[in-house]
């Protein structure tokens, strides 16, 4: 039995879900707590609220603005058609997810929830699943309660964020990569690929910005004073 452990601990694909996951939480700190070239999620929610005056419509203007950044990752990654495939579909995930989390952590910020509680920050990713992905993981029992539910729960539920890490990564992947496979003709054609891959891309995030925007319910009203 211990001979038998210590194969399945060297098995790569053993492991697959769990490096996943981990991907994922690599991915999100870095949407909301910025890079050096991407400014971190409270402060670009504080730019738009001192701009626009009003949480809701900062929330417009940030929606607006995460759909141009997702579109030009999009038209970007898909730009070098087929024989760069393998390279650019990485990286347009990874591209994807954070201009996504860091739109989710902007919401979620400006509706008054606590962006740095790990409760939120697992309801933050299951809204990459979209409303359709959520409803279904609810359907099969796999998910116990609704976003919301999650982000406002007592306590922290470490069990659901590991679940919920590896099967969103496993979505994005089979998601991003199914509408890929769908793209090989426009790739043959590298400035049509990246048109459509970034039309697509900007579409998705108008998606999950709505989704995000259903879940994080206003608790609290901000203001730009």
């Amino acid at each position: 039995m211990a001979g038998e452990s210590r194969e399945v601990s060297k098995n790569p694909l053993a492991r697959a879900p769990e490096v996943g996951g981990n991907m994922l939480r690599g991915l999100l700190e870095a949407a909301i707590n910025g890079t050096t070239m991407v400014p971190a999620a409270k402060s670009a929610a504080a730019k738009h609220l001192v701009k626009k005056g009003t949480a809701e419509d900062a929330i417009e203007s940030l929606v607006l603005t995460h759909v141009g950044l997702a579109g030009a990752q999009g038209f970007v990654t898909s730009l070098g058609g087929l024989p760069t495939l393998a390279v650019t579909l990485p990286a347009n995930i990874a591209g994807l997810a954070v201009v996504q989390i860091r739109l989710i952590a902007t919401i979620a910020h400006l509706r008054g929830y606590d962006i740095d509680s790990p409760r939120v920050r697992t309801a933050m990713i299951l809204c990459l699943m979209g409303r359709d992905g959520v409803r279904k993981l609810m359907d099969d029992g796999i998910l116990p309660s609704t976003p919301l539910a999650i982000a406002t729960a007592p306590v922290f539920d470490a069990t659901l964020d590991r679940l919920v890490s590896e099967r969103v990564l496993g979505e994005l992947l089979g998601r991003i990569g199914g509408r890929r496979a769908g793209l090989l003709f426009a790739r043959r054609i590298p400035l049509l690929g990246g048109g459509v891959g970034g039309a697509m891309d900007g579409y998705s995030t108008i998606e999950i910005g709505g989704f995000a925007r259903d879940v994080f319910i206003t608790r609290r009203r901000i203001t730009a004073g």
